[in-house]
């Protein structure tokens, strides 16, 4: 799948990166549906009964994902389902989602309260997310700036 571009997008604002991500995965079903496929989701039922949303809109974002080239869908075995998987820009979604996943874990839930955890290979939960400069020290909205490119 090509690049989306300006043609194929009226972009929110063009030279934002957040803001065209935002344009093509922005809503809760996208992501939630990006989220599935990575723990396995395959199928229509499978996003469909994972997330419960309606078959509509399910059907619409589905379609979204694909045309963006987040998802791939391909026929099925018995040619009647189609199987989705994420392609390798769908992958790329992960630190996302792992960045969403770890600031719900801090800010949506009281602190006793129970929930789900990422966990690594052999079990361990992984480690929080934390961007970096150049040289491994830690950045924070205070020592960043966005070069605008003209």
């Amino acid at each position: 799948m090509t690049q989306p571009t300006a043609e194929h997008i009226d972009w929110t604002d063009p030279a934002c990166p957040v803001a065209r991500t935002l344009d093509v995965v922005g809503d809760r079903w996208s992501l939630l549906i990006v989220r599935d496929a990575m723990d396995g989701a395959r199928t229509f039922g499978d996003f469909q009964q994972s997330t419960g949303i309606a078959r509509n809109i399910l059907t619409d974002r589905l379609r979204r994902l694909v045309r963006h080239g987040i998802i791939d869908r391909t026929p099925g075995p018995s040619g009647r389902r189609h199987i989705y998987a994420l392609t390798p820009a769908g992958r790329d979604l992960f630190t996302v989602v792992v960045a969403l996943r770890q600031w719900g874990e801090r800010h949506t839930f009281a602190p006793a309260e129970q929930h789900s955890v990422l966990v690594d290979e052999s079990g361990v939960p992984i480690p929080e997310l934390q961007p970096t400069d150049s040289t491994g020290q830690p950045v924070n909205p205070d020592t960043t700036t966005v070069r605008k490119v003209r």
